[in-house]
């Protein structure tokens, strides 16, 4: 359902969206290479592998990669090493659309990838 929900509101938002869930993260690498996104939007929580996991191999693969991370819950010591990995934005769920396209549209503006 959070999916779905954040699909609607990138594509209402003019973001073209490419939908995928890393089975582990031995596929991220290529799928990044593959697809070259202009951002990743990751959750935290994932079968497979979690956020911090999809961040690193992210940053291995392409560290000018923007990435932003979605969780529900959020301490000091997961946000830190978040950033630490290259994770330009963390959002604590629930998330509003606006909330949501705010975010992307100052991370890929930081990035040069804003219109």
């Amino acid at each position: 359902m959070m999916r779905v929900y954040l699909r609607r509101c990138l594509e209402k938002g003019g973001f073209e969206v490419e939908e995928w869930v890393p089975l582990s993260a031995m596929e991220i690498p290529d799928r990044i290479t593959e697809s070259a996104p202009d951002l990743l939007l990751t959750d935290y929580s994932m079968t497979g592998c979690n956020g911090s996991t999809v961040a690193r191999m992210a940053q291995k693969t392409n560290p000018d990669l923007p990435i932003i991370v979605l969780t529900a819950f959020m301490n000091d010591d997961m946000e830190s090493n978040l950033v630490r990995l290259g994770v330009k934005r963390v959002l604590t769920k629930p998330i509003t659309s606006e909330d949501l396209l705010k975010a992307v549209e100052e991370v890929m503006s930081e990035v040069g990838g804003g219109e």
